[in-house]
């Protein structure tokens, strides 16, 4: 398992998808906030107009010089997504859990299910 300390090493290391093609540099660690476990992480994305793209970490392997996420390239690209100095709305969480097929149930009392460590 990847604890909240070691994943946060390695911002701004290479992002690798599940075949081994960078997807872009690691910047922020999305934990959930039920289990308080890394949960997602958000990738720069583009040369010229960056974004941050958010990619799951369920399995991620770490190297080292990489993080190795179990999705594909193609999902990452179609993935939601932030501006580099934006947020990740409330409303907008679900969708992030969608896009990758993955469960999604708000926090105790609807409470916000990912917050940024």
């Amino acid at each position: 398992m990847i604890t909240v300390g070691n994943i946060r090493e390695w911002s701004g290391q290479s992002v690798q998808s599940a075949d081994g093609d960078k997807v872009g540099k690691l910047e922020s660690v999305y934990v959930d906030t039920t289990t308080d476990e890394p949960s997602f992480a958000t990738v720069t994305v583009g040369l010229i107009n960056h974004k941050l793209i958010f990619v799951p970490l369920t399995d991620a392997v770490v190297g080292p010089d990489y993080v190795r996420i179990t999705v594909t390239k193609d999902a990452v690209r179609t993935a939601p997504a932030i501006e580099v100095d934006g947020e990740l709305l409330a409303t907008d969480e679900p969708a992030v859990f969608a896009h990758y097929g993955l469960a999604y149930a708000a926090g105790p009392g609807g409470a916000r299910r990912l917050a940024r460590r």
